[in-house]
């Protein structure tokens, strides 16, 4: 089964810590703790994408970009990029799944997204101005 995102905002919206919102063509996703993220389909996968921080409030970018490149593999599931978002850049986190994926491989997903939305900005802080 391949997944749309009517079935999508269905089953994320059946979990009691996310609230989730359809926005044109995707879902946006927000988590008891008041962090959002957005999904979307693209082709044959799913995207979960959450902003970081603006590439304005870094200090200095040579740095995190190289903490960055040595620290991600330990955050599981997610990884760290450049989004460009009405000409502002923005370090996002995301994720990527088959959109032929079972509906608990969806929600760990997300909810490993959340976590290491967390950690990031944790990990990353000293770095910003």
């Amino acid at each position: 089964m391949n997944w749309d995102l009517d079935q999508l905002a269905t089953l994320v919206g059946q979990q009691t810590d996310y609230v989730v919102t359809r926005e044109d063509d995707c879902l946006l996703i927000a988590n008891a703790d008041g962090l959002d993220a957005w999904m979307a389909i693209s082709g044959e996968q799913i995207l979960v994408e959450s902003l970081l921080f603006a590439e304005a409030e870094v200090a200095d970018i040579a740095a995190l970009n190289a903490a960055v490149l040595r620290s991600h593999m330990i955050f599981p599931l997610t990884t760290v990029g450049i989004s460009n978002i009405n000409g502002e850049d923005y370090y996002t986190a995301f994720g990527s799944l088959s959109a032929q994926s079972k509906e608990s491989s969806v929600l760990i997903e997300i909810e490993t997204l959340f976590q290491n939305v967390e950690a990031f900005l944790d990990a990353y802080q000293e770095y910003l101005k």
